[in-house]
């Protein structure tokens, strides 16, 4: 009997180490909005970025956090970004911004929405959430921000994002820019 489940003890142990990689954060810190800090919480984030950002975003027309991108760019932070295809044409889009300042800009037009709202930075930190990087989602909406240190889960963002790359285009401005109406505020 002792041989058996030293046996068996022996390879759930062997065969633990086959499977994925648990992932072990080193820090999550948490925000809510409205005015809960998420949009500070992005800038800070990218402020302490040495080496890379890569961003998906829905909606993007925070300057703060467009003026942090360009930022760490000028830093000689590889900075790239991936949006929505809605900010072709989106008023108030800091994708000009971006493009104009040197940031790798890129649209996502494959999928009905290209709703993720994220930046990985260095590598090692994911910022996520349902928080859209806009002033809006800082003042009015009801959202929700993680910025979670764990690059075995950063690792994963980065592949999805690349995967994303493949099948999105270089960023071109709609000849005439749209004022969403009727909608949830961004």
């Amino acid at each position: 009997m002792r041989l058996t489940c030293a046996a068996v003890l022996g390879a759930v142990l062997l065969l633990a180490g086959c499977g994925p990689q648990a992932s072990i954060p080193q820090g999550v810190q948490v925000y809510f909005s409205p005015k809960g800090g998420a949009t500070d919480a992005v800038v800070n984030a990218l402020d302490q970025a040495t080496n890379s950002v890569l961003g998906q975003a829905y909606s993007f027309t925070s300057a703060p956090i467009a003026k942090a991108l360009v930022d760490a760019h000028r830093r000689g932070v590889k900075v790239q970004v991936i949006l929505d295809h809605s900010q072709r044409t989106e008023k108030y889009s800091e994708a000009d911004f971006l493009k104009n300042s040197g940031i790798p800009t890129l649209i996502d037009s494959r999928h009905a929405i290209a709703h993720n709202k994220i930046m990985i930075i260095d590598d090692c930190v994911v910022v996520t959430g349902s928080f859209n990087f806009t002033k809006a989602a800082e003042e009015h909406n009801a959202e929700n921000l993680l910025v979670i240190n764990d690059p075995v889960l950063a690792r994963q963002y980065v592949e999805n994002w690349h995967a994303h790359e493949r099948h999105s285009e270089p960023y071109e401005r709609a000849d005439k820019p749209v004022e969403r109406t009727g909608r949830a505020k961004r």
